[in-house]
Parts: C-alpha cells; sequence; structure tokens
C-alpha cells in the first residue's frame, strides 16, 4: 500500500507539473468502474464457489456458498484481497501515467540506435528479428506467438486474483502483489533512465514480412496514439504506451514463474509459468517490441521484484526453504510407499522401524513448516 501511495502520488505530481491530465487505461476489460467491480466478483466467485461445490450439491449451492462464507471467510481475509487488487490496480495506474508523460521529460532521447547496434552485434551481423524469422518462418508461429503476447493482458490480472484467494497463507498473496507491483514500478524508472521504442518503430522495415495478427494490429493502435499525443499531449485524449527498455511483458512472466518456483507450486503450473515465460520473451524479439538487452533487464527486474516483495512481506524464509521441503516431502512420500509395500499384511506401524536419517528429516520438515 505504501508503495502504490507512493507511486501514485508521483504520478499526480508529474502529469500536474506538464499540464496532461490523468488518465485510466483502459484494460481487456474496460473501463475501471466495470473492469475493477467485475475482477473483484470473479476471483470471490473463483474462491467460493468450489469450496461450496464440495460442501454440497448443485442443487443445494446457495446453501453451499452461505457455509463457505461463514466457516471459511473473514472480514480480514476479504480486506486483505481488497487491499491486494487495489494496491495493485494503483501502480499500475500510477505506471501508466508516468509511462504516459515520458516523451515529455525525455522530449528528443532515444537509445534506439545504439541498442540495435548491440543487437546485431549479439545476433553476429544479423538482427535478432530476421534471424528468427528465418528459423521459425513467419505463418502459423506468428499467429501462434501472437496469441502467446497477447494472453499476457488477462492472464497478469487472473492470476493475481487465483494467489490472492487460494493462497492459504495471506501473506504468499501479498508477496506476488507486491512482486508484480514492483515490475511497473521498477519498469517506469527502466523507461526514464534509458528511453527507447523498439524495433518495429525504430526499424519497420525488419518486419514487413510478418503477416497481419493481434500483435500487429495493437502495435499500429500504439503507434497511432502516440502520434496524437505528441500532436498536442495537454488536449490529446490518448495515453501513451510505447517504451522498448526494459521488457515488462519479460519481467512480469519471469516473476509469476519465479514465484510459482519458490512457492513450490504443483509440477504443472510450473512448467507452464517457465514455458509461458520463454514463448513470451520470443515473441517480444520476433514481433519486435524488444531488443535482446530489454529482455535481460526484464529478467532482472523480475528477479529483484520477487526477492523484495519476499521481504517487504516476510517469506523471505520460504524463498529460501520452498525448493528444499519440496523435495524432502517427495523423499518422505517415496520413504512410506516403500515401507507400505515392504510391510507384511497385517502388521502394524511399528513394524517399520524407523532409521534416524528418515526420524531427523521428519523433524526438519515440521520445524520449516
Amino acid at each position: 500500500m505504501c508503495l502504490s501511495l507512493v507511486v501514485g502520488v508521483t504520478a499526480m505530481v508529474a502529469s500536474a507539473h506538464v499540464g496532461v491530465p490523468l488518465k485510466d487505461p483502459d484494460g481487456f476489460l474496460g473501463p475501471a468502474y466495470v473492469r475493477l467491480p467485475l475482477l473483484a466478483l470473479l476471483i470471490f466467485a473463483a474462491g467460493i464457489i468450489p469450496a461450496a461445490l464440495r460442501r454440497r450439491s448443485w442443487r443445494e449451492l446457495p446453501q453451499g456458498v452461505i457455509d463457505v462464507v461463514r466457516y471459511e471467510w473473514s472480514l480480514y481475509r476479504v480486506f486483505a484481497i481488497g487491499v491486494g487488487l487495489l494496491a495493485f490496480y494503483c501502480c499500475y495506474v500510477g505506471y501508466r501515467n508516468l509511462k504516459n508523460v515520458l516523451p515529455i521529460y525525455r522530449d528528443g532521447v532515444l537509445f534506439d540506435e545504439q541498442l540495435l547496434t548491440f543487437d546485431r552485434w549479439l545476433g553476429g551481423g544479423v538482427d535478432p528479428a530476421v534471424l528468427l524469422h528465418t528459423i521459425l518462418g513467419t505463418g502459423l508461429t506468428a499467429d501462434f506467438l501472437s496469441f502467446i503476447y497477447l494472453a499476457y493482458l488477462p492472464l497478469v490480472p487472473l492470476s493475481l486474483g487465483f494467489f490472492l484467494v487460494c493462497s492459504r497463507r495471506i501473506s504468499v498473496g501479498a508477496w506476488y502483489a507486491t512482486a508484480l507491483s514492483l515490475n511497473w514500478v521498477l519498469g517506469v524508472v527502466s523507461y526514464y533512465l534509458i528511453p527507447s521504442l523498439g524495433p518495429i518503430f525504430a526499424r519497420p522495415d525488419l518486419f514487413r514480412v510478418l503477416p497481419e495478427t493481434g500483435v500487429s494490429d495493437l502495435q499500429g493502435s500504439l503507434l497511432y496514439n502516440r502520434l496524437d499525443f505528441l500532436a498536442d499531449p495537454t488536449m490529446s485524449e490518448k495515453i501513451h504506451g510505447i517504451a522498448g527498455f526494459a521488457s515488462l511483458h519479460v519481467s512480469v512472466t519471469f516473476t509469476a514463474a519465479l514465484f510459482m518456483h519458490y512457492t513450490g507450486q504443483r509440477l504443472l503450473m510450473r512448467v507452464c509459468a517457465w514455458t509461458f515465460f520463454g514463448l513470451t520473451m520470443v515473441a517480444t524479439l520476433y514481433f519486435g517490441w524488444h531488443y535482446i538487452p530489454d529482455d535481460i533487464a526484464g529478467m532482472a527486474i523480475g528477479w529483484a521484484s520477487v526477492a523484495i516483495g519476499a521481504w517487504a512481506t516476510g517469506n523471505t524464509r520460504r524463498r529460501r526453504r520452498s525448493v528444499d521441503e519440496a523435495v524432502l516431502d517427495a523423499e518422505l512420500a517415496d520413504r512410506d510407499d516403500d515401507a507400505a509395500v515392504a510391510r507384511p499384511v497385517g502388521a502394524g506401524a511399528a513394524a517399520t522401524p524407523e532409521s534416524p536419517v528418515v526420524a531427523e528429516a521428519e523433524s526438519a520438515l515440521r520445524d520449516r513448516r
């Protein structure tokens, strides 16, 4: 909450200083007065309805909902979820408005030429985007990577809602909300440090071979908004949204994957998160949103956001030990399975003596929990 207040006040001061009114960036669910209540309802429904069905059948769903709310939901839990959503939203709106006035404060300062040269050097004299187009092709690959890139927009708030509602410990949900919010803050700082547009806007000729996709439509819309804003920043109703360094698509997806790794989520979730992160990184280069240094900086921001978020919400110890706990859980499960196979029929628990090593492992696991 402190972070969101600082970012919100900074955005208001920065916008007022140049005479540009604050704007609410429309999300994938529409304006804020529609988006926020709808998102909150979806999140609470996702947490309550499955639990209600476990208690009751579909026919008795209303009574099941009442039971869940009465016995499993406290006012403090509802308050904590609401605070997490509000803090995330305030940080995001502050970030978008600071990004909006970026061309005014950093007028005429762009590092695209240097970043393009560095990218070409990394590619051995070939632009990375051209290399990807040659290797991956420009047909079905473009449609697939476009879907991956655009899926980021709804998945970020939905993943936040999932961890706020489904985490048994409120501090874990707070960790994820804080980490995501830090991405916006650190990201906008990087925009001001090294302003750039990205390859698609600096060298559009490199991407003429790509077909029309949802990504190309989004790029066209962002370019139109930029030109409209630059024509008259104080009167434009558009919000400027182009900035290359660093890549927040990479930073946020890296944050999500790293968070799931540290909190010991199910293997399938972790595999999906890391795969989505990898594909998103490829998409940023393939469509020309970012340079290679943008993606590297995005990973650094993601790591810093998770680490600082863990410290701020009291999860530093969990971040260090969650992987060890998962391994220890698996070892104990294997031991139990082996003991069950080896135990004679009808024998009691005492028939399988416990070794000192196993006893020590179980004691360590209980202490960590």
